[in-house]
């Protein structure tokens, strides 16, 4: 019986040294960056407004990374992996964003395409960089979305645009004297204007009237229209949101504003919000890095699929930078060599943050190049509206 026992716990003993050698292997094999997995399945993150004021842009941006999600996998993958896309809402409201974070690291996310707007994409900034997750926005504009080195943008940001505006303008000849409009209680919207005012002095440019309004007050514009109108402007500059936009272009016209309206990339969407009034956003002018309409090859194949996977929607400069923005991830894990997707979040980072600053992107949105700080470089674009549709200038 002593034998017995002996024998017994000496079995049970090998056992337990062989199940701890085991699970050691399967430690060993999931931290792996080069070995593969029986799911190879990189999972993607995306965030954004897909109810409320500024669903458009959620949704453009969702349909833009899904469309290229599948293409990618249908050619293939990446390195052998498949690419999945998990986007979740955030009603373009920071806490609700943070939320969907972390149900995303929950659900397995390895890196995030998000967010679409700036108050929320700044929230998100700050944890994905606590937690060492690599996040590319698409569209967030703000100067702060990119303040840790984790974050990196496809779309210009706020500055950028402001002082892109004001040499477009001058360039062009345009006008003289510009009046602006702007939201002082949103950062996309006073950041630009402070860039598009400093820039308009140094190119000549005359700003001879500014009117702010705030969040708590963006639905009669009658005072700030009839200052414009005293000024004498040539050009009126509208660095905001198409929903407050296109209540300006109704008030302009009964009061008879005659001047030229420029805007940037957040007047993308003044059509659709103007309805039965399209007619208004005629010769409307935005500075943006796409126009569906453009003949090139990329844009021209972009369009035809984005109509043909979403009801023959034409794709905005929202899309375009989502579906770049997926791209340009597929370019970057290329560049690092990530062939499994089990790979650590944090480690993946680290490989795509100096896969970033080597890769350059032929996308819809112009070629891209980055730089440490996590800007863009590429050439902006001009579209003005003609007959009810974004037209390249």
């Amino acid at each position: 019986m002593k034998k017995y026992l002996t024998r017994v716990l000496a079995a049970a003993l090998a056992c337990t040294m062989v199940m701890g050698l085991t699970a050691c292997g399967s430690k060993s094999s999931s931290d792996s960056s080069t070995s593969g997995s029986s799911d190879n399945t990189l999972v993607i993150g995306g965030i954004g407004p897909l109810t409320g004021g500024a669903a458009i842009y959620g949704q453009a941006v969702k349909n833009g990374a899904q469309l290229a999600v599948d293409e990618i996998n249908a050619a293939g993958g990446v390195n052998g992996m498949t690419l999945k896309l998990n986007f979740q809402d955030d009603e373009n409201d920071a806490e609700k964003a943070a939320n969907a974070y972390n149900t995303l690291k929950d659900d397995g996310m390895k890196l995030l395409v998000g967010t679409v707007t700036s108050t929320p994409c700044v929230a998100v900034g700050a944890l994905s960089n606590n937690d060492k997750i690599f996040q590319l926005t698409p569209s967030g504009s703000s100067v702060a979305c990119t303040q840790y080195d984790n974050v990196f943008r496809v779309c210009f940001n706020d500055p950028n645009q402001g002082t892109a505006s004001a040499k477009y303008i001058s360039e062009k000849n345009l006008a003289k004297k510009v009046a602006v409009i702007y939201d002082s209680s949103d950062v996309y919207s006073s950041g630009i204007y402070e860039k598009f005012a400093a820039e308009a002095t140094a190119d000549g440019l005359s700003v001879v009237e500014a009117q702010a309004f705030t969040a708590d007050n963006k639905t009669d514009f009658s005072v700030q229209v009839q200052k414009v109108q005293e000024s004498g402007a040539e050009l009126l500059f509208l660095p905001i949101y198409y929903q407050e936009a296109a209540l300006i272009l109704e008030q302009a016209q009964k009061a008879n504003l005659k001047t030229t309206i420029f805007g940037c990339d957040g007047l993308d969407g003044l059509i659709k919000q103007l309805g039965d009034k399209s007619s208004l956003a005629e010769g409307v002018i935005l500075l943006t890095p796409f126009a569906a309409d453009a003949t090139d090859d990329k844009t021209v194949k972009f369009t035809k699929a984005f109509k043909a996977a979403y009801n023959d929607e034409t794709p905005n400069q929202f899309a375009a930078d989502a579906y770049d923005a997926i791209y340009t991830v597929k370019s970057a894990l290329e560049e690092a060599g990530v062939k499994d997707a089990s790979i650590d979040a944090s480690k993946l980072c680290d490989k795509m943050k100096d896969a970033m600053v080597k890769i350059t992107v032929e996308g819809v949105t112009g070629t891209m190049t980055w730089t440490a700080d996590g800007e863009p470089t590429k050439e902006p674009k001009a579209m003005v509206i003609k007959n009810g549709v974004y037209t390249a200038m």
